[in-house]
């Protein structure tokens, strides 16, 4: 039995998580972490889709941003001179090589309609970029290439949702005298799309006439009209009438299917077959994230410095999650070792109650307070407990003075192990040297342990990256965009 899914399934789905993302019940946060090395090379390993893989990304996360915004994307296309694009296609299946639609230097993407050809038939490079045309009405350049206007980015949405390999696109629903331009544009040609149009034909054989056969489209619809061109008694191009002048009308309108008939053409050695390639019923332009097939998201944070301490300066990661709704750490000292076979923390986990974690940012590390420090402890090496022989990799140093926080975490490598309220600490592999305060508590000055201010082992992790190691400074903000593809 053979199924698929279908591209509106897909794009369903990405606005279901859009929606999500908007309610005020739901919580997604760009999560970072993992200060260790990944290996000798300290190459990044493909993240497996397994739970193993997801609770070490959790043992190992630093700090959590609030997203500040969602946005659908699809492929950054850049239109280059020189470069060959296809036309619109209704047969198309994702993303063809070289893609039908482009952005332009002035952030404004184009639909390609009509490849450029020769006389012969023979596709040709484009060689003029596509400006203008903002009411989207299509419009021929001087290289052959029929364009479609769709829609511009602002230089907000290009700011957050613009990479090098991705573009923002989005459906305007609504708009006022305050709207910026470019929605009030795309909104335009949105209303004025046309429904149901043959707007383009695919010659799937060029038969053999020693004449020029007549073309008559048929179909559900009305208007469309199209003209074939010959070359060596042959179908090689098939031209819609009127294209310069009176362009949308030829394409017709209401077609929800359509055939080509040949008839004519002299003498018929043999018959060609073309097919029409219709519009989305709605038109082209009325729905932008349909006419690119979009299904992908883009989330986006922005965190800055140490965002109020929340994140470590100084310190590196090597991986970027997505984390929905995470809780507070109420769990203290324990949390980590309850999780190691995957089972939420009992107090914490979705369903076990706790309290959803609200915060802009938020730390997932935990700390130890010191009452005394020998010697500075050292952020990457390894922390033990002199009479717990607990172990842990510093995430934050020690600082000089008595009375700090030395933050840390734990892995496989290490052990789950508690630290104990009072012991010495040591480095295995460095000088660093200090006693834990001698209470038992949390969050105090006088206190031993430290809580994470959000809980790792909560929430939905939908997203894992892993890259080359980051590090972070106080003058730095980083852009962390996180694409869901469907």
């Amino acid at each position: 039995m053979v199924a698929i899914v279908t591209d509106p399934l897909k794009q369903l789905v990405a606005d279901l998580i859009k929606i999500n993302d908007s309610d005020a019940n739901n919580n997604y946060y760009a999560a970072i972490g993992r200060s260790e090395q990944w290996n000798a090379t300290d190459t990044p390993p493909t993240p497996l889709r397994s739970l193993a893989d997801e609770i070490k990304f959790r043992n190992s996360m630093q700090s959590v941003k609030l997203i500040g915004d969602v946005s659908r994307v699809v492929p950054r296309a850049n239109w280059t001179s020189g470069s060959l694009y296809d036309a619109y296609d209704d047969a198309q299946v994702g993303y063809p090589t070289n893609t039908y639609y482009v952005l332009n230097n002035n952030q404004q993407v184009y639909m390609v309609l009509r490849q450029g050809k020769s006389t012969t038939g023979v596709v040709q490079v484009s060689t003029v970029e596509p400006t203008g045309g903002t009411n989207g009405v299509p419009f021929r350049t001087t290289d052959g290439y029929v364009w479609k206007f769709l829609y511009s980015i602002s230089s907000l949405d290009a700011s957050k949702f613009q990479s090098a390999n991705f573009m923002p696109i989005k459906l305007v629903t609504g708009i006022d005298g305050n709207s910026p331009v470019a929605d009030q544009e795309q909104k335009a040609v949105q209303d004025g799309a046309i429904k149901g149009q043959v707007v383009g034909y695919d010659i799937i054989t060029p038969g053999n006439y020693s004449g020029t056969p007549t073309l008559t489209i048929e179909g559900d619809g009305t208007g469309a009209q199209a003209v074939a061109v010959m070359n060596n008694n042959q179908i090689v191009d098939v031209q819609v009438l009127g294209l310069d002048s009176n362009f949308l009308p030829n394409m017709g309108q209401n077609y929800n299917y359509a055939s080509v008939k040949i008839s004519g053409g002299g003498t018929v050695t043999s018959n060609a077959q073309i097919r029409p390639i219709l519009s989305p019923p709605m038109g082209l332009g009325h729905d932008p994230t349909d006419d690119l097939k979009s299904s992908s998201l883009m989330f986006n944070a922005k965190p800055s410095g140490d965002e109020g301490t929340d994140f470590i300066i100084g310190q590196d990661f090597r991986q970027v999650g997505l984390l929905k709704n995470p809780k507070v750490d109420s769990s203290g000292n324990v949390f980590r070792q309850l999780m190691v076979q995957g089972r939420h923390y009992s107090g914490d986990s979705d369903s076990g109650g706790g309290t959803l974690f609200t915060a802009s940012t938020g730390r997932a590390v935990r700390g130890l307070q010191l009452a005394s420090l020998s010697n500075t402890f050292t952020e990457d090496k390894t922390l033990v407990g002199g009479t717990s022989g607990a172990k842990a990799i510093i995430d934050k140093d020690s600082g000089s003075g008595s009375g700090t926080i030395l933050f840390y975490h734990q892995n496989d490598s290490t052990g789950f192990a508690n630290f104990v309220a009072g012991e010495t600490l040591s480095e295995s592999d460095g000088t660093g040297g200090g006693q834990i305060e001698a209470s038992s508590g949390y969050d105090s000055a006088t206190a031993a342990f430290i809580k994470a201010e959000v809980n790792p082992f909560t929430g939905d992790l939908l997203y894992i990256d892993n890259r080359a190691a980051i590090t972070r400074s106080a003058e730095q903000t980083e852009d962390i965009k996180i694409v869901i593809q469907v």
